[in-house]
């Protein structure tokens, strides 16, 4: 195990009707005007920004509103929070809603105590000197970002879509409420693509090279199993709480950090991810399902007791001693069986990609100047045969 520093000072509200509460806990740290972040329209329609703003407005909190964040979220809404957040003397900031509109309120928190642009803080050309607080209504338990340091923003740049993310403790939220009736009314579709998403961001952080992390091997295996086992649950029965309660606990966990500290992480898959959602505006989650496994093939020489190690622990698959590398084999194929049973898609074809524009993808990615991964570090060659498995899955 490596050495680690590990700090997450979130305060989490868990339970029904918790969301009430947010106007006392805003004033209870002191903060005098928020501004609340959310998406395009269910907030509104299921009656959960009244609930949010009749909070802050009994609390003696004043709030303004910036709506419209969109999936794969983009810097202009971005922009048009930190001009209002500056014009408007806000001192905090809220998200109400899933990944996008948490990343979009850490971004605006960035943006608004400084003149900085807040895209240069993603570019890696400076670095956030300080930052409002934000705190999080959760409705999408997926990315986990009402628990982690990271945010995940997309501009077009020279004429280029960049989606980059930026990890600093800035991003660490000062609270998340989690409501899990908050979830009642995903539809399937969102609700599997949360669960990949989850799943990724353990599996990100248990393909290791780092040796003695029995402990953090089997925190990742407690919750991917938790994940697997009560997904199906909260599919077939949206309003099934005990499932949607476990599902949100474990989207918090799986990206706090704590299945990934002491250890080395790769998080390839996710920067190829990243190129397809913002190429295609494809669901985060689906382009994952898509790419995990056929990175997983790509890799599976490197370390195939761990691969197979995994097959056994998450999917019960028998290990087979004289060739570990088939029992790796079937964990993959248990992860896409999976993966199709919660109806998300696994090529190309599936989500609208084209192999065409594997080169295009590749450039976005920027492998010509750096290669990819910890794991096994990538190569153009192997980038490109990850996503061209892709492109040709289920054609043989």
């Amino acid at each position: 195990m490596d050495s680690f520093e590990f700090c997450r000072p979130t305060r989490y509200i868990f339970g029904q009707g918790e969301e009430r509460s947010v106007g006392r806990i805003v004033s209870e740290y002191g903060y005098r005007h928020a501004l609340v972040v959310y998406g395009t329209g269910s907030v509104v329609r299921s009656g959960l920004l009244g609930r949010v703003c009749a909070a802050l407005d009994e609390a003696g909190v004043a709030h303004d509103e910036l709506g419209g964040v969109q999936p794969n979220p983009r810097a202009d809404k971005v922009y048009e929070g930190v001009a209002l957040g500056k014009s408007r003397g806000v001192d905090f900031v809220l998200a109400v809603g899933g990944g996008s509109a948490i990343d979009t309120a850490k971004a605006i928190a960035l943006g608004i105590p400084t003149d900085t642009d807040f895209f240069d803080f993603y570019l890696g050309l400076a670095q956030p000197q300080k930052a409002l607080r934000t705190g999080v209504i959760l409705t999408i338990p997926a990315a986990g970002s009402e628990g982690s340091n990271s945010s995940v923003i997309q501009k077009e740049v020279d004429g280029a879509v960049q989606k980059l993310g930026l990890s600093h403790d800035f991003n660490v939220p000062l609270f998340s409420i989690l409501n899990p009736e908050l979830t009642f009314t995903l539809p399937p579709y969102q609700t599997a693509c949360g669960v990949v998403d989850m799943l990724a961001h353990v599996m990100e952080r248990y393909f290791t090279n780092t040796r003695d992390v029995s402990i953090t091997d089997r925190t990742c295996e407690a919750v991917m199993l938790s994940i697997i086992e009560t997904a199906p649950r909260a599919i077939a029965d949206p309003s099934d709480y005990g499932a949607r309660a476990n599902l949100m606990w474990a989207g918090m966990l799986a990206h706090n950090n704590l299945c990934g500290v002491g250890r080395e992480q790769d998080w390839t898959t996710h920067h190829l991810e990243h190129q397809l959602s913002a190429l295609y505006d494809v669901a985060h989650g689906a382009g994952l399902a898509v790419l995990f496994p056929c990175w997983m093939e790509r890799v599976i020489n490197h370390d195939v007791m761990r691969l197979a190690q995994f097959a056994v622990r998450v999917f019960n698959v028998p290990m087979d001693f004289a060739d570990p590398g088939r029992t790796a084999r079937q964990g993959i194929a248990a992860l896409r069986a999976f993966y199709r049973s919660i109806g998300m898609p696994l090529s190309f074809r599936d989500i609208g990609a084209r192999r065409e524009d594997i080169e295009r993808l590749l450039a976005m990615l920027g492998i010509d100047r750096h290669p990819e991964g910890h794991f096994v570090v990538l190569s153009r060659e192997d980038c490109e045969a990850i996503y061209t498995r892709a492109a040709t899955y289920g054609e043989e």
